[in-house]
């Protein structure tokens, strides 16, 4: 018994320092020489005696140990966040729509942002929203600024516009239908740009409502952008946009984005930087 004990005691105990280690005479195990914490530790019999020695990490190795595993943390967050940004928008400008380079036109932005504070209280609600207002006022940036921040927060979006739903669906049978509505109900939320802008057809109206149900049962937020008006909405033209409508009320707070022209904005500085640079007039 005792030759097993020695043995096992020495197993770990009796081995080549490196450089930075030192044997501690105290207590007879391996310490490090820059922090002075031990790198074994020893595993002792009721009566005293060490069993073993095993390698333990001293403080600067652990602190080493820590720094790598934050760092692998960033890297699997960042991988994960580039992961759904991929996924999540078709249109790559949309990256460049953040909080973070907004010129502060829209002082709205401020609920948006709110938004996504309270996003998971709203999610467990169903409750999205709607971004109603004229043409060129800055609902789409609003509209990627949430999506892009909650993709931040590692939270599956996808957004897209109604056109491109109402192509993507035009050559498809029913059931790849549900099984297209099925796939936009897998994110956490849904953005889908110019609601109204669809073409007016019977068919087209019926997909945008199959969209719009689908997202409504499936429990889940979606954020929608309109140039149409609040009262356009509330007092539609017929029946099947009825339908639609009422969905969209029911489970989108609307927020009108309508105080500046940001495109008309945006357009007339280009023509300006242009007119500068081809007819060489000064700043």
């Amino acid at each position: 018994m005792n030759s097993m004990r020695e043995l096992l005691g020495n197993l770990f105990r009796d081995r080549t320092l490196a450089e930075d280690e030192y044997l501690n005479e105290q207590d007879g195990l391996v310490y490090c020489r820059n922090c002075r914490t031990p790198r074994q530790t020893a595993i002792r019999t009721s009566d005293g005696g060490i069993v073993f020695c095993p390698p333990v990490l001293c403080d600067c190795k652990r602190a080493e140990h820590d720094v790598e595993d934050a760092m692998r943390a960033a890297k699997r967050k960042a991988d994960e966040i580039e992961h759904l940004k991929r996924d999540g928008f078709r249109d790559r400008r949309l990256l460049e729509y953040t909080f973070d380079n907004d010129k502060g036109y829209n002082p709205e932005i401020a609920r948006a942002k709110r938004y996504v504070e309270l996003f998971p209280d709203m999610e467990a609600r169903g409750m999205g929203l709607l971004l109603w207002g004229n043409v060129g006022t800055g609902k789409t940036f609003i509209a990627a600024c949430v999506a892009n921040a909650l993709m931040e927060q590692r939270v599956s979006v996808y957004m897209t516009n109604f056109s491109r739903v109402m192509n993507y669906m035009m050559g498809m049978a029913g059931t790849d239908r549900n099984a297209y509505l099925d796939e936009l109900n897998r994110y956490r939320l849904l953005v889908i740009d110019d609601l109204g802008v669809e073409h007016d057809s019977s068919f087209a109206v019926e997909q945008v409502f199959s969209v719009i149900d689908s997202r409504c049962q499936s429990g889940k937020p979606m954020l929608i952008t309109t140039n149409l008006s609040i009262g356009q909405l509330r007092e539609p033209r017929d029946i099947p946009h009825a339908r639609i409508f009422d969905r969209v009320l029911a489970h989108c707070y609307p927020i009108r984005i309508n105080n500046t022209q940001i495109r008309q904005r945006a357009a007339e500085q280009n023509i300006a930087e242009a007119k500068r640079l081809l007819e060489g007039v000064a700043k």
